[in-house]
C-alpha cells in the first residue's frame, strides 16, 4: 500500500493550487448537502416532436456509450396487456423495429434503441399495477413496468419480502430482468431477481392468421423460461412477471474497514460466510469496506432504513460545482491533487453510516437491523415531488453534474482471487492510477449464483463494478485510462469475464455470446419468438454474433471503449495518447501516455 494513503508529506500539500484545494472543500459542502430534502425526478427517457411521432429514446444519464442519438418513428405507451398486443401485432404487420424503453432506462447499453428512424418504442411506463397478490402461497404477479420500489412496498404490506434485488430501486422487474440485474448472494438461489420468477407473460410477433401478435405464458418446467426471464429484449415485450417471495424478515447490516492485504483470500469465502455479505475496495488507499450483512430473526429489536447516500438527491449547485472541480483536476492533471481529493468521499461516506440509519433517521452506529424491504434497496431522488430542479440525482443529464461510465464484469469465483492478485500488482506498478476509483467509492464486489437461464451466469461468479470519469467532449483521453481499460482486458481476455447486459462500454460485448454455454438454446428460441428479427437491432445483432462486430475500429475509438486500440490512431497521437500494452497484462492494447512521474513521486512518499 503507498504511504500516501496514510500520509501526506508537506511538499505534496505545496503542490495544490488554490483552485484544487476549492475542489476538496467541494466534495466536503457536497457531502453536508447530502441531507437535504427536496428533488427533480429524472427526465423522461423518451420524448417526441410531435405527440407520439418523430421520437427520440436515451437512458437516465442522457448518453449511450457510442454517443449516438436513437431515433424513432413513433413511441406508445400502453396500459393494459391488450393495448400491448395491438403495439406489437402493428409493428409486425408493418414490419418495422421495436424496442421497449423503461420508467427510466438505466442501462448503459443500447437496449431500448431500436436503430434507423422508422422503428417503434413502447414504453412500459403505465404498465406498472400489481395484477395478483396471493400471501397464503407467497406469490405476486406485477406488470413488467412497475418499479422495483413499488414492488417491494406492495409485497411489504402483506408481509412478503423479495429475497434479493439490485441496491438501486428506480429500475422496473422487466428491464432488470431482462439484464440480469442482482445483488449479492451465494445462498439458497442467490442473488439474480430472475431466479425468484415462476411465471411470465410475453407477446411476441405472430403470423397474420393470428393478429400479428400472441401472448405466450410461461411456467416452471417450461424450458422457454430460462429463456425469456433474460432476454435481453431481443423476444419480444414481457407483460406481467410472478414471483415467489419470502415471509418478511430482518437483517443485519455491519460495515467493517480492512487493509487490503489478504482481499484476494477474503474475495474466496466471504460471499460463504454472510448471505448478502458484498466488499468495496479501495484500491488507492488500499482498503476494504466489507459488508456484514445476514438475517436475523424478525423479533430483533431495530427499524433501520437503507437511504444510500449516492441515491439522495443532491443540491444542482453542488452538482454543477462537483462536476467543474473534476474537470479542473482533468485539466490540470495533478496525479497529486486528484489522489488527495479521492480520499474525501469515503471519509464522508463512513462518517454518515453511508446513508444507513438505525431508526430511519439518525445513524448511531453498526449494526443497523432492519426490516428487508427497508434494507434491500434505496433511491430517494427519483421519489421527491418537482422542486424546479433545485436538487436532483447526481446524473442528471440536464445539469452539467458528474458524468460517467459505469463498467461491470463478472469472473468465475474460482478465478477471482487471482484477478484481484494480478490488479494489486498493477496498483503497485501505478497507485495513483487508481484514485480515480477511490473518487467514486472503489470497486463494488458482488456474488452471483450459478443460473439455469441461457443468458445468466454458468457458475458462482464475483460481479466488480466500476465507476469513472467521463469527458463530456467525444474523442478527449481521460486521465489515467490505460488502467481501467487494462483492468477490462485483463478481466474478459485472461480471465474469460463476462459483462453485465445493462453496463459497459462496445467492446466489452465482442465475442461474449461464445461465452456462454447455452448461448445456441438462446438463440434458438429467438429464431421462434421472432423469426423476421423485428426485435433485434444493430446493437443486439452485434452482441448475439448475428452480424457484425461491437469492437469497431476507427478514429478514437479507444478513446471512447468502442474498440481495442490497434493503431495509434484509435487513441489521440495529438494529444499524445498512444496505443501501448499493458504493464501487468502485455497482451492488453490501452491507450496511453507512459506518463510516469507522478507515480515515482507517489510511490517515494
Amino acid at each position: 500500500m503507498p504511504a500516501l494513503a496514510t500520509s501526506v508529506p508537506q511538499h505534496i500539500h505545496e503542490e495544490l493550487t488554490m483552485a484544487e484545494r476549492g475542489g476538496l472543500l467541494t466534495f466536503l459542502l457536497l457531502g453536508l448537502f447530502l441531507g437535504l430534502a427536496g428533488s427533480s425526478p429524472p427526465p423522461e427517457p423518451v420524448e417526441c416532436a410531435h405527440g407520439t411521432s418523430d421520437c427520440t429514446v436515451t437512458n437516465v444519464y442522457g448518453s449511450f456509450p457510442d454517443r449516438t442519438v436513437c431515433r424513432a418513428a413513433n413511441a406508445t405507451f400502453p396500459r393494459t396487456e391488450e393495448e400491448l398486443v395491438a403495439a406489437v401485432a402493428a409493428a409486425a404487420a408493418a414490419k418495422r423495429k421495436v424496442k421497449v424503453a423503461t420508467r427510466h432506462s438505466h442501462s448503459f447499453t443500447k437496449l431500448a434503441c431500436p436503430g434507423g428512424r422508422d422503428g417503434t418504442i413502447i414504453s412500459t411506463k403505465r404498465l406498472n399495477k400489481t395484477v395478483s397478490l396471493d400471501a397464503a402461497k407467497g406469490l405476486m404477479t406485477v406488470e413488467s413496468g412497475m418499479v422495483l420500489k413499488d414492488l417491494i412496498q406492495a409485497a411489504a404490506e402483506a408481509g412478503l419480502a423479495l429475497p434479493h434485488s439490485p441496491y438501486w430501486y428506480g429500475v422496473t422487474i422487466g428491464g432488470l430482468l431482462a439484464t440480469g440485474a442482482h445483488g449479492s448472494s451465494l445462498w439458497g438461489k442467490g442473488s439474480a431477481v430472475h431466479e425468484y420468477i415462476v411465471g411470465m407473460r410475453i407477446v411476441t410477433p405472430a403470423l397474420a392468421s393470428q393478429g400479428f401478435a400472441v401472448v405466450r405464458e410461461l411456467s416452471v418446467g417450461d424450458p422457454d423460461l430460462d429463456a425469456v426471464k433474460v432476454s435481453l429484449g431481443v423476444l419480444g415485450v414481457v407483460s406481467q412477471v410472478t414471483l415467489a417471495l419470502q415471509p418478511m424478515f430482518k437483517r443485519s447490516v455491519t460495515f467493517e474497514t480492512r487493509d487490503d492485504m489478504d482481499l484476494p483470500a477474503q474475495a474466496a469465502v466471504w460471499g460463504r460466510l454472510h448471505e448478502f455479505g458484498d466488499m468495496a475496495w479501495l484500491p488507492w488507499q488500499g482498503k476494504v469496506i466489507y459488508r456484514k450483512d445476514n438475517r436475523v430473526p424478525v423479533s430483533t429489536k431495530g427499524h433501520g432504513l437503507n437511504d444510500y447516500l449516492g441515491y439522495r438527491s443532491n443540491p444542482t449547485l453542488a452538482l454543477i460545482t462537483d462536476r467543474a472541480t473534476e474537470e479542473r483536476l482533468e485539466e490540470d492533471n495533478s496525479d497529486i491533487a486528484r489522489c488527495l481529493a479521492a480520499r474525501v468521499p469515503s471519509a464522508l461516506f463512513e462518517l454518515q453510516g453511508y446513508g444507513f440509519t438505525n431508526d430511519g433517521s439518525f445513524f448511531t452506529g453498526w449494526p443497523v437491523i432492519g426490516f428487508q424491504n427497508r434494507i434491500q434497496a434505496s433511491g430517494t431522488c427519483i421519489s421527491s415531488p418537482e422542486d424546479g430542479l433545485l436538487s436532483t440525482c447526481t446524473w442528471d443529464p440536464r445539469i452539467r453534474s458528474p458524468f460517467f461510465y459505469s463498467s461491470s464484469f463478472s469472473i468465475a469465483l474460482s478465478k477471482a482471487p487471482s484477478f484481484i492478485a494480478e490488479m494489486q500488482k498493477l496498483r503497485d506498478l501505478k497507485p495513483c492510477a487508481f484514485c480515480g476509483l477511490d473518487a467514486t467509492l472503489g470497486v463494488l464486489l458482488r456474488y452471483v449464483k450459478a443460473s439455469s437461464a441461457y443468458l445468466g451466469k454458468s457458475e458462482d461468479s464475483i460481479d466488480f463494478d466500476f465507476t469513472y470519469y467521463r469527458s463530456y467532449t467525444q474523442g478527449e483521453p481521460r486521465a489515467n485510462s490505460d488502467v481501467v481499460d487494462e483492468l477490462e482486458q485483463l478481466a474478459l481476455c485472461k480471465y474469460d469475464a463476462v459483462p453485465h447486459w445493462g453496463k459497459n462500454r462496445n467492446f466489452a460485448f465482442d465475442g461474449v455470446i461464445a461465452k456462454y454455454p447455452k448461448a445456441a438454446e438462446f438463440l434458438k428460441v429467438k429464431a421462434r419468438y421472432d423469426p423476421d428479427g423485428i426485435f433485434s437491432s444493430e446493437w443486439s445483432d452485434q452482441v448475439l454474433g448475428a452480424k457484425g462486430s461491437s469492437n469497431m475500429a476507427e478514429k478514437s475509438c479507444g478513446i471512447e471503449g468502442i474498440c481495442i486500440c490497434s493503431d495509434d490512431s484509435h487513441c489521440a497521437p495529438e494529444k499524445g495518447y498512444f496505443c501501448h500494452p499493458g504493464k501487468v497484462f502485455t497482451d492488453a492494447r490501452v491507450c496511453s501516455t507512459r506518463r510516469t512521474f507522478g507515480d515515482d513521486l507517489l510511490k517515494e512518499q
